[in-house]
This record gives C-alpha cells, sequence and structure tokens, in this order.
C-alpha cells in the first residue's frame, strides 16, 4: 500500500487521460473490496454535480465517486472553479460558491485554498482505505508552480507517490513524458515512480524499443502500455465531445445543441449521443443552425453574456424559423432562462449587473439573487401530454424565473412545479438537469420531440459497463507488481 494511503495521477497535458485513469483505478480497488475514495485538488470545469451533502463538485469526481461505488461528496474536489469569462471564475470551496474572482485574485488566494484541500484530504484519510487522486492540466505549467494546489504542491504537502500519463494518441509521447519530468524540481522527480503510456493501437513489439530507451533515460518504469479502447464512453470532464455512439437504421430524430461560449453541463446531451435514433449535432454559433426536429438550449455559466452571443449571431431569427416550420425548442437551465422576456442581474451575481431582453418565446421574467440552487430533485412530469412519467436529476442555478398562463413541465417531489410548456405544445423549459437520462423520461420526451419508437437508453447501466471494461483493462495493462503495491495484496 502507498504510504498515506494516497496515489496521485497527473498527466504531460490535458486530456492525457488522468480522470479515465482514476476513475479505473476506484473501481479495480473497489472490485477487490477496498473502501475507496476519487479526490482532485483543484477542478476547473462548468459540468458539475450536486453531493450527497448538498455541494457541488466536478463531473469527472462525481463519475469516479461511481467508480468508488460510493456517493458523491464535496470532499471528493474541494475547490472547484467555474469560469465565467477568459480571466474570471467562480470559485467554489467545500461545495459552496464563496466569490468570483479573477486569475489573480485566486493565484494569490491558493493558500487559503490549500488549507481547504488539505482538510478535505485529511478526513479522507480517516475515513478510506485508498485516495486515488486526479490532477490537473500538467505539473510542468511553469507560470503557475508558484503556490501550486492542484499537482505537485499537493504531492509535496501529503507525501504521496505520483503516476505521469502521456497519450500516445496525439503524437510526442517519449518528449512529453522526458520533458515534463525535466522540468520538474529533483524532489518532485523522485516522486514520480513510474509512466504510464495511453491509448496506444498497434503492435506492441514496435513500441518496445521506446519503453527500453525511456526507462534508460529516465530511470523510471513504464508501469503499464493503455489500449486504445474504441466505443469507449464516459463522461467528459469539460471538453464537449461530439463523436455519435450509436447509429441505428432508419429515420432519425436530428436534434441541434448549439455551443454557448460558457456552456455548462452538457454532459446533459451524452444520452442521446448514445441513442441510435438521434442524431445529435453541437453547432458553433458562427454556423448556420441546420434542419432540425429539436433545439436544445443549454445550461450557461454566464447565462446573459451567452444570451448576447446567441442574438449577435442570428440565432434569435434562425429558431423562429424553426418554431414556424413545427420544430420543437427546449431550454435547461440557462437555456430556460433565455426562452423568456427578460433575464435580470441587478446584484452583479453572474457578470456586470443589469438586465436583457431574452428571446420572448415565453411571457416569463428571470431574476437572478445569491443563493445558488443546490439539489439532487425527483419527481414526474407535470403536463399531460408526458404521461406523468417520472424522472430523477439536479438543479444547478441561481435564477428565480416567473412566468403566468402556462402549464408547468415538472412537478418535484410532490411539492413544488417546475419549468414550462407552451399552449401550443411546442416550446417546454426546465432547471432540471439530468432529465433525459432517466429512461422513462428520455423517451416521453423524444417522443415529444417527433421520435416515433419505444427504444430508449440507460446511461447510468452504460457506465457501468464501461467502468468495469475500464478496470479489467487496468488489471491486463498494467504490471502486476504495480497492482500488487496498489492493491496489497498478490
Amino acid at each position: 500500500m502507498f504510504k498515506n494511503k494516497t496515489l496521485m495521477v497527473q498527466g504531460t497535458t490535458s486530456d492525457a487521460g488522468k480522470s479515465v485513469m482514476v476513475a479505473g483505478l476506484c473501481r479495480l480497488l473497489s472490485n477487490r473490496g477496498h473502501r475507496v475514495a476519487p479526490f482532485k485538488p483543484q477542478n476547473m470545469a462548468l459540468n458539475s454535480a450536486v453531493t450527497v451533502d448538498g455541494g457541488e463538485i466536478g463531473r469527472s469526481q462525481a463519475l469516479q465517486a461511481q467508480a468508488s461505488r460510493v456517493l458523491p461528496h464535496t470532499d471528493f474536489n474541494p475547490v472547484l472553479l467555474k469560469p465565467s469569462s477568459d480571466t474570471g471564475a467562480q470559485v467554489i470551496i467545500h461545495g459552496q460558491a464563496i466569490d468570483a474572482m479573477q486569475a489573480r485574485q485566486f493565484h494569490d488566494y491558493k493558500k487559503v485554498a490549500m488549507d481547504a484541500v488539505l482538510q478535505s484530504h485529511g478526513r479522507l484519510e480517516q475515513q478510506y482505505d485508498s485516495i486515488m487522486v486526479e490532477g490537473a492540466g500538467s505539473p510542468a505549467e511553469i507560470n503557475l508552480r508558484e503556490n501550486d494546489i492542484a499537482n505537485m504542491g499537493f504531492a509535496e504537502a501529503v507525501d504521496c507517490p505520483v503516476i505521469l500519463i502521456a497519450d500516445i494518441d496525439r503524437g510526442g509521447v517519449f518528449a512529453h513524458l522526458v520533458g515534463t519530468l525535466d522540468l520538474l524540481s529533483p524532489s518532485e522527480q523522485e516522486r514520480i515512480i513510474g509512466f504510464v503510456i495511453n491509448r496506444f493501437r498497434g503492435d506492441i513489439a514496435l513500441l518496445e524499443p521506446g519503453l527500453d530507451w525511456l526507462q534508460e533515460r529516465t530511470g523510471k518504469p513504464v508501469l503499464g502500455v493503455l489500449p486504445y479502447l474504441t466505443n469507449f464512453y464516459l463522461d467528459a470532464e469539460d471538453a464537449i465531445c461530439t463523436q455519435q455512439f450509436a447509429e441505428g437504421q432508419g429515420e432519425r430524430l436530428k436534434v441541434v445543441v448549439p455551443v454557448l461560449p460558457r456552456i455548462s453541463n452538457h454532459t446533459d446531451f451524452d444520452v442521446l449521443r448514445l441513442h441510435p435514433q438521434v442524431d445529435l449535432q453541437f453547432v458553433s454559433l458562427e454556423q448556420p443552425c441546420p434542419s432540425a426536429d429539436l433545439i436544445i438550449l443549454p445550461g450557461s455559466k454566464n447565462t446573459r453574456a451567452d444570451l448576447d452571443s446567441l442574438l449577435q449571431n442570428g440565432w434569435r431569427e434562425q429558431i423562429n424559423k424553426h418554431l414556424r416550420y413545427g420544430g420543437k425548442l427546449m431550454g435547461i437551465c440557462g437555456g430556460y432562462q433565455m426562452l423568456g422576456d427578460a433575464i435580470h442581474d441587478p446584484e452583479g451575481i453572474e457578470d456586470k449587473a443589469g438586465s436583457s431582453q431574452a428571446l420572448g418565446l415565453i411571457a416569463m421574467q428571470t431574476t437572478l439573487a445569491e443563493g445558488k440552487q443546490l439539489r439532487n430533485v425527483k419527481g414526474k412530469f407535470y403536463h399531460s401530454d408526458f404521461d406523468g412519467v417520472e424522472f430523477e436529476g439536479y438543479e444547478i442555478h441561481c435564477g428565480r424565473s416567473a412566468h403566468a398562463g402556462y402549464d408547468s413541465l415538472l412537478e418535484i417531489d410532490g411539492e413544488r412545479a417546475d419549468g414550462v410548456c407552451s399552449a401550443d405544445n411546442q416550446i417546454i423549459g426546465t432547471y432540471v438537469h439530468g432529465v433525459f437520462n432517466s429512461p422513462p423520461a428520455g423517451q416521453v420526451l423524444l417522443r415529444w420531440a417527433g421520435l416515433n419508437s419505444d427504444q430508449s437508453v440507460d446511461i447510468d447501466e452504460i457506465r457501468e459497463r464501461q467502468l468495469d471494461r475500464l478496470a479489467l483493462t487496468l488489471e491486463s495493462h498494467l504490471k502486476p507488481e504495480f497492482i500488487t503495491a496498489l492493491t496489497g495484496t498478490g
């Protein structure tokens, strides 16, 4: 077993495979009976999840919690940054938003943030057999090394070993590994126990001379070479994945999601990418909107600014044309707010204080206010056209929207109404994320949009299969002596 029960996975680049590696290690350990917890000291992402203790963490840590077979908790991701502009972000500590900071402000705040990180790690040490830690970006970002809490700064503080992972599919894997190692301090270099090469395809015999050279050059072993996994799906940490995983026969429902500059929780639509009878397209605002059966306006971290971008690129006219031709329109969270007459931010919650005229498709006023709503919710569809089907999802928003003269879309927890359905049944909106994920709810929503099919997708069952597949891949391709050290067993 590793020192302090903790092992950290750092990457030579973003998207090198850190999140997936940690998820796989968590499932591997859980399969062997370990109480294991995921951990990411600092995450910067607009895909987030609501925790069992009423906070907010990065979605990748929620996925890793599922891999560990534990409920998501704020200690798994004590510092979360949600960018609202190119230089500013909302800072979330232990699941709760504390302030909006510019990059320079947060750089100075890191010493305080490190205290939160170490508190969370200390609590996890008391509760779990193993802690699998994910770094952020690269540890060799020279400009970010001072007061680092995301990579080697954390590893040095808790004195844990580090694996360095690199993606061979993007090329330059040996330069990535050697260059990253050379840019670390002597104590940090000593901390790295070995390398993992990710997403390899081809004849491993052709790679072996390079592996021998790497070990001779650095003195560090290659702990494993992981294969490129085809048709592999797990929730993205932040980047939008446009891969269509299933292609069915015959006519498919065409769904378009405009990519807002600060789009958030786009994992809402993963279940649509996995549906064999849905053609999902993420479309840049600069592109014309293609012909579609359904347009979905997604969540946003800066709703008024994203609304302005939508309008400046002519999407009001394109949406109105889509509706005139009988297409369906849905808004989720920030996208729901955009459907109304106006969005008011008198206190400057998301950006500069002020008001914005919205799309004017629903007679509704939205006001942003302090006190983010963070809830895991369940209930049923209130509107009669949706047959009272049950759903589960979550809310992450600061807004309150008031409309009159419309039916609500959902009934939550048997206590309150949410969302809206237009009189002509052509437009719906809700604050609830993940509403497509419950198979009956996804099925009835797609039927409303025009898909004449009883087929549904169980995304949670797919995640489970993929996590088990990932754990088996690690068991097969990591060195046995490493797995023995990891698990403390033969």
